[in-house]
């Protein structure tokens, strides 16, 4: 376990609560997400979206920015799901073409 994760186990890391200020609207979107997305409490979903971020720090804006795009076409219809085996062919001819 890395200091960066917070869960929190009593043999774990020393959790710190910190303050952290955001739009109203960008809070409600944070607040639908998590209760979506099935995490027991916006910290546990925050404390997820923070250990990603600092784990993968080289995904860039742009790469979460397409994530999100392609979540909206799927929940509205407009794309459909891929197989993990049509992902990785597609992840492989990408490193072809570098």
């Amino acid at each position: 376990m890395s200091d960066a994760d917070t869960a929190g186990t009593e043999d774990g890391p020393e959790t710190v609560q910190i303050n952290l200020r955001l739009s109203k609207a960008f809070l409600e979107d944070i607040d639908a997400t998590w209760q979506e997305e099935g995490f027991n409490s916006r910290s546990e979903f925050l404390r997820y979206a923070a250990r990603d971020a600092v784990k993968h720090p080289a995904f860039s804006r742009e790469g979460w920015k397409q994530i999100a795009a392609t979540e909206h076409d799927l929940r509205s219809g407009d794309a459909e799901l891929v197989s993990r085996e049509e992902v990785v062919e597609m992840m492989d001819r990408d490193e072809d073409d570098e």
